[in-house]
């Protein structure tokens, strides 16, 4: 095991919370930090992916950017499972709906994650490994969606390992009832998953491939505060 602080994350031991709410862009986590923590301290501005410790409503909690696709991602997590004893992350993101009964700014709440990556090879199963969110943190988002009134809906996710890509198949993934696609959740729940630790992956919709509505770069960064409310709820 590496020392600490990791190449990645220049915190010590003790300065990140058990919980870590992660967004993809470091600004949004510092959005977070504003307006959702009481105190925040900065532990992390290593490549400047900002990362905070604070409070909300009482309970210790830490937010922190994980960058763009599941390499990066896939790099901080395990960071923060393996290395600095957090337990819980919950993923905020944006994502593209590939399902006609979503609308841009609805939530999705990643049941499990398909994905196109080989990011699962390093385990070196006799088969295919399927990852999943944990149930505990899964129904308690989707109670809390109810009791605010918000619309969203549970199921797969597509984690892709392109942005930009050649022919992205949508039609196959929507014939298996895939929601949307984003670039996270499967890199995140395995690491999860082989920590022995606890992970939920919480989208809003930005962009609806099928639809052709998006949402601008400020919007996604400063007004999808919906999925905030719900995964500070979970700490």
């Amino acid at each position: 095991m590496a020392n600490v602080p990791t190449p990645h994350i220049g915190a010590q031991l003790g300065e990140i919370a058990e919980t870590v709410i992660m967004a993809g862009d470091p600004l949004r986590a510092k959005f977070m930090a504003e307006n959702f923590l009481d105190n925040p301290v900065l532990f992390n501005q290593v490549r400047g992916m900002l990362g905070y410790t604070g409070t909300h409503q009482g309970k210790r909690v830490s937010v922190m950017g994980h960058g763009m696709g599941m390499a990066s991602i896939g790099i901080y997590s395990y960071e923060l499972f393996n290395f600095y004893d957090v337990k819980t992350i919950i993923r905020v993101g944006s994502s593209g709906s590939i399902n006609m009964d979503l609308n841009v700014g609805d939530l999705v709440l990643a049941m499990g994650a398909c994905t196109n990556s080989n990011y699962g090879m390093q385990y070196e199963l006799a088969g295919t490994f399927a990852p999943i969110a944990d149930f505990g943190l899964l129904r308690h988002a989707a109670d809390t969606c109810d009791r605010l009134g918000y619309r969203y809906m549970v199921g797969n996710v597509m984690s892709s390992d392109t942005f930009y890509t050649e022919n992205a198949h949508n039609d196959h993934w929507i014939n298996m009832g895939v929601l949307a696609v984003e670039m996270e959740a499967a890199a995140l729940y395995m690491n999860a998953a082989r920590a022995g630790k606890r992970a939920l992956t919480i989208l809003t919709v930005s962009d609806h491939i099928l639809k052709g509505e998006a949402t601008t770069a400020e919007e996604r960064q400063t007004t999808f505060t919906k999925m905030m409310d719900v995964a500070f709820s979970l700490v």
